[in-house]
Parts: structure tokens; sequence; C-alpha cells
């Protein structure tokens, strides 16, 4: 699991005394664990451990009392005590975002103070739909408890899948803006495979967390178009059995019509050598309103 984990101690030697502070940062959907500085080695059971919890919309909160998961705790599926009595939170959302403190029996001479901060990237709107619209807006937030202010300026860098650093405008991004601890950049659909871009949150020119973003242009066949496909195939398939069906048609037309014109032979008949030809001697300049008397002739001819 790819986190950065800092280590401040500060020590107050007022009354004795030691805090130790811890900030960590995780991605969206990690398994954080936060450690408990101050916890005896050799109490493996963490019989005497508490884990308080103080979030940026709720009151101070009890997660762990006496080393066991507190059950009442809305979270309480997602948490347990390791044997080092770190407490672990399992798929961390920005509800685990927060101030966290692991004491030890009733004492606050040594409490173990821990920041948890969480990198989420997403498109903006959630809706976005860069398949649509050829570009989509990412948007880099750093998560953190409210006591810590807003992140400074240029705490947010943008690179791409070789490394190179994306500033202002270039072929395909546009970097917007970062407006406290939010930042913004603008992708627009290129040639070739889909490019991946990384936020780094930065501090002190180190990179404390990083999360990636494949935006996907890709275009899928959609139902619609699936449909058409379909359909297209489907009509030539009924053109071709119609051309089909009337070209036997014709075929069964033709075998009848030549049926019908040979003329019978009977079995054992000799082949007739004669040939008939009947002449009409009708006069073809006859007026229509009078009545002509036809005769029909019939000669033949016999072959020697």
């Amino acid at each position: 699991m790819d986190t950065k984990l800092i280590l401040i101690f500060v020590l107050q030697f007022q009354a004795g005394i030691s805090v130790t502070t811890t900030y960590l940062y995780y991605r969206a959907g990690d398994d954080a664990t936060l450690p408990c500085a101050t916890a005896s080695p050799s109490d493996t059971t963490c019989s005497i451990v508490t884990w308080l919890n103080i979030r940026n919309q709720f009151p101070l909160s009890a997660e762990v009392l006496n080393g066991n998961v507190v059950k009442s705790s809305a979270r309480a599926a997602r948490l347990s005590v390791d044997t080092g009595c770190s407490l672990v939170i399992y798929n961390v959302t920005a509800e685990d975002v927060g101030h966290y403190t692991c004491r030890q029996g009733r004492s606050t001479d040594h409490d173990a103070v821990v920041y948890l901060n969480v990198l989420t990237i997403s498109p903006s709107p959630p809706d976005a739909d860069p398949k649509r619209d050829g570009e989509v807006t990412l948007e880099c937030s750093l998560l953190r408890h409210r006591s810590l202010g807003p992140c400074p300026q240029n705490s947010f860098r943008w690179v791409n899948e070789t490394g190179a650093v994306l500033l202002g405008e270039g072929v395909g991004y546009k970097f917007l803006r970062q407006t406290e601890c939010v930042s913004a950049l603008t992708v627009k659909r290129q040639s070739g495979n889909n490019r991946k871009y990384t936020c780094q949150f930065v501090d002190n020119n180190k990179v404390e967390i990083e999360a990636d973003y494949t935006p996907d242009f890709t275009e899928p066949t959609s139902f619609n178009q699936t449909y058409i496909i379909i359909g297209a195939v489907v009509g030539m398939v009924v053109v071709l059995v119609v051309i089909a069906a009337a070209l036997i048609k014709y075929k069964r037309r033709a075998k009848v019509t030549e049926d019908v014109h040979k003329p019978t032979q009977h079995p054992g008949e000799p082949e007739s050598s004669l040939t008939y030809v009947t002449v009409n001697h009708a006069n073809q300049r006859a007026s229509p309103h009078k009545k002509v008397r036809t005769e029909e002739v019939t000669y033949s001819t016999v072959k020697y």
C-alpha cells in the first residue's frame, strides 16, 4: 500500500507531557493503519488503550475502549485493533478524515495524536461523460481536518503517464485552478490509447500521496447501433429469401410452359413427319360493320 507517513514529534516539557503527532495520507478505498506510538510493547492485549476521534462535523467520540471496538460506532464493521494497539480502518472514505487520539488509561500525558488525510480524484461533475463531450474535468481533493487550515498554493501537481508535469495549457489538457485543497485539470480526447493522469499532493517538494485516473474515451457499440446492425442483417436475409423464391417460381413456370408446347409422343409411335400450318383467309380490308366469313384451311406437308 503506497502511503506517506510523516512523524512529527512534539515534546512538551511542561508537567512532563509528551505528545506524539502523526500525519497520515491515504487514498479513498485504502486500508489505513493509525499507530499508537506511545503504546507499551508489552501490552499486546491493549487492555488500557482508548481511541478517540474528532471529525469535522462530529463531536469527540470513542471508537475503541479498553482495546475493543465500540459496537455502537457507525463504523464498527470497518474498524479493528491490531496487536500493536494501532487502529485499522478498512476501505477509507471521506467520513474517516479527522483527528484521532490514542490514550493509555486515563492519563493524557502520553497521548498519541494522528491526523488522517484522504486524497480523492474523480470527474467533475460526477456524472460527466467523456464519451459524449470528448473531454472531462478531473478534480483532485485532499480531505483533512479543519484545524490544519487550507492547503498551501501550488501544493498539487498533475503529471501524465510519462511523468511530465502538466502546467498551464498544452496538447490535450488545461490546468484550471487550485482552490484551497482542490485542484482541477481538463483533459481532452487524444489519438492513441487512453492517457493516465496523476494528481500528487506535495509538501516541501516531497510527494506525500498521489492518485491516478484514466478517462474512458472509448465508444462501445450502443444498444441502438446493435439493433440497427441486426435489423440490416435480417433485412438482407429476407431479400435473399424473396429473390430465391422468385427464381424457383420462375423456373417452375418455365418448365410448365415447355411441357405444354411440347407435342405428345406416344410410346412406340414412329416420329411424325407431318408439318401442320393453319392459314386464315379473312379479308383484312373488310369494313368493321360487315360480317365477314372467314375460312381457315390447314395444310400439311409430308416428308419423304
